[in-house]
C-alpha cells in the first residue's frame, strides 16, 4: 500500500496531482485546509470489499460514499453546536428545573473560553467547504465517464465546443437540442445553427436611431477609441453638422485631450460634463444635435463615483442609450463582473472590441447570449473608422470556430467542466 500527501492551492489542482502520480485507482483518505491551500492524503492499492468493476470506478464510488457520510456527520455536529435561542433555553428550564443546575456547568465552562465555540464552528465550516470541493471534483469525473459510456456520439461535440471556448452551461443547452441527431457532421451543423440563432444583434444601427449614445465599461476596453470610430463613421456619412461629443471622464487627462483632438479633426463640438451638475443641464447646449456620443470613465466597482455616473445615465429625462463595451480578450469572470457593475444604468446592448487580438470568442459570446445583450458593433483593429463593423451572427460564429484551439481538451479538463456544471446545479438547488 502506497500512502502519500499532496499540497496544492485548491482541491482541483490537488486532485489532478493525485491522478497524475498515483493514477485513477488512488483513494482519498483525508483532506484538510492548510496555509496556502489544501492537503490531500491519498493511498494506492487501498483494500476494497467486493469484486472490482471497470465501470464505474469502485474506489472512486467508495470514497464518494465515505465523503458524503463525513459531510452528513459534520452537518449534524455543526447544527448541534449552534447557539440556542433565549426562548428555547427558558422553555427548557421551565420543563426541567431539576436539571438546570447541572446544565450551568457547561455554560460556565463556555464562559471561560467564549471564543472557542465560534472557532469550532468556523473549523467545521472550513472542513465542509473542503469536503464539498472534493465531492464536486469526484462527481465531475464520474459524470464525464458516464457521458462517454451512455452518449458517445455527443462526446466529440462536447470536446469541439470546449475547443471553441463556449461556457459549459451554454454547451449543454446546445447539445440537448441536437441530442436526437446521430450523424456527427449534421449534428455539428445544426448545433452551429442554433448557436447563431442565440446571438442577438441590434435591429437598427444606433447611429441611425440618433439621440444620446453613451459607451460604458471597464477601463482599458476601448471606449474612447470606439467612440472615435463611431463619430468618424457618422461624419463620413452625414457630415459634422448634427453630431457632438461629450465626456464624463474627469479622471484621465489623456482621454479628454484625445476627444478634443478628435473634435478638431472632425469639426464637431466637444463638451466636458460637469459632475457637480445634472447631466441634462450639461447636455442642454447640444439639444439640437441629432446624435450625441458620450464617453464615460472606467471606474472600479467600489468607487462611489461609479454609482453617481450610472444614476446620471439612467435618468429618464436624458433617454440615453447605454452600450456596454466588452473586450473580446477579457476572461469570463471579468466580463461577468463588467455586466454586473454596469447593468444598473440600463443597457441597450453591447459593443465587442479587440476581436483582432482575441484567442477565443467563446467567453464573450457566452455572456451576450446568457444575458440577452444585443450586439451593436464589432471593432477589430485600430483604424478609424475602417475597423468598426455591423455584426452578423453567422459571421461571428464562423470567426469563433476559426479561432478554436487546435488540440482537444484533456480528460481532466472535461472532468473539471462537468464538475463546474454540478456545482452550478447544486447552487441553484441550494
Amino acid at each position: 500500500m502506497q500512502v502519500k500527501r499532496f499540497f496544492a492551492a485548491d482541491m482541483r489542482i490537488a486532485m489532478k496531482m493525485v491522478r497524475d502520480e498515483l493514477g485513477a485507482d488512488a483513494v482519498i483518505i483525508g483532506n484538510r485546509r492548510v496555509a496556502g491551500g489544501v492537503e490531500l492524503t491519498a493511498v494506492l492499492d487501498y483494500p476494497m470489499n467486493g469484486p472490482a468493476a471497470k465501470q464505474p470506478n469502485p474506489a472512486l464510488e467508495a470514497e464518494l460514499r465515505k465523503t458524503q457520510s463525513r459531510i452528513a456527520t459534520a452537518h449534524a455536529e455543526l447544527k448541534s453546536a449552534a447557539p440556542r435561542q433565549p426562548r428555547q433555553v427558558a422553555d427548557e428550564k421551565k420543563k426541567s428545573p431539576a436539571k438546570a443546575a447541572p446544565a450551568a456547568r457547561p455554560q460556565a465552562a463556555a464562559a471561560k473560553s467564549p471564543s472557542s465555540a465560534p472557532q469550532v464552528i468556523e473549523a467545521m465550516r472550513s472542513e465542509l467547504h473542503g469536503l464539498r470541493e472534493l465531492i464536486e471534483v469526484q462527481l465531475g469525473s464520474i459524470a464525464w465517464g458516464q457521458e462517454k459510456s451512455r452518449r458517445p456520439q455527443q462526446v466529440g461535440l462536447w470536446r469541439r465546443l470546449q475547443r471553441v471556448g463556449l461556457p459549459a452551461d451554454l454547451s449543454r443547452s446546445l447539445l440537448e437540442k441536437v441530442s436526437a441527431i446521430n450523424e456527427p457532421r449534421q449534428a455539428w451543423r445544426m448545433l452551429l445553427g442554433h448557436l447563431s440563432q442565440s446571438i442577438k444583434v441590434s435591429k437598427l444601427e444606433p447611429l441611425e436611431e440618433g439621440g444620446v449614445i453613451a459607451l460604458v465599461g471597464s477601463a482599458g476596453v476601448g471606449k474612447t477609441t470606439t467612440l472615435a470610430k463611431l463619430a468618424a463613421r457618422y461624419v463620413l456619412k452625414y457630415g459634422p453638422q448634427n453630431i457632438a461629443l461629450a465626456s464624463m471622464d474627469n479622471y484621465r487627462i489623456g482621454a479628454q485631450e484625445q476627444l478634443k483632438t478628435l473634435g478638431r479633426i472632425l469639426d464637431v463640438p466637444v463638451i466636458q460634463v460637469d459632475a457637480s451638475q445634472p447631466l441634462a443641464k450639461s447636455l442642454a447646449p447640444l439639444a439640437r444635435k441629432r446624435v450625441i456620443l458620450m464617453d464615460t470613465a472606467g471606474l472600479p466597482a467600489s468607487d462611489p463615483m461609479l454609482r453617481m455616473q450610472l444614476q446620471a445615465l439612467s435618468d429618464r429625462g436624458i433617454k440615453s442609450k447605454n452600450y456596454l463595451v466588452l473586450a473580446a480578450t477579457s476572461q469570463s469572470q471579468v466580463l461577468k463582473a463588467a455586466w454586473h457593475n454596469y447593468r444598473r444604468c440600463g443597457l441597450a446592448g453591447c459593443i465587442l472590441t479587440k476581436l483582432d487580438e482575441a484567442g477565443s470568442l467563446g467567453d464573450v459570446l457566452g455572456l451576450t447570449i446568457s444575458q440577452h445583450l444585443p450586439i451593436a458593433y464589432l471593432a477589430d483593429g485600430p483604424r478609424i473608422p475602417e475597423d468598426l463593423h455591423l455584426p452578423r451572427s453567422h459571421a461571428l460564429i464562423s470567426r469563433a470556430v476559426s479561432l478554436q484551439s487546435e488540440e482537444d481538451p484533456s480528460e481532466d479538463t472535461m472532468a473539471d467542466m462537468f464538475s463546474g456544471l454540478y456545482n452550478e446545479v447544486s447552487r441553484q438547488v441550494g
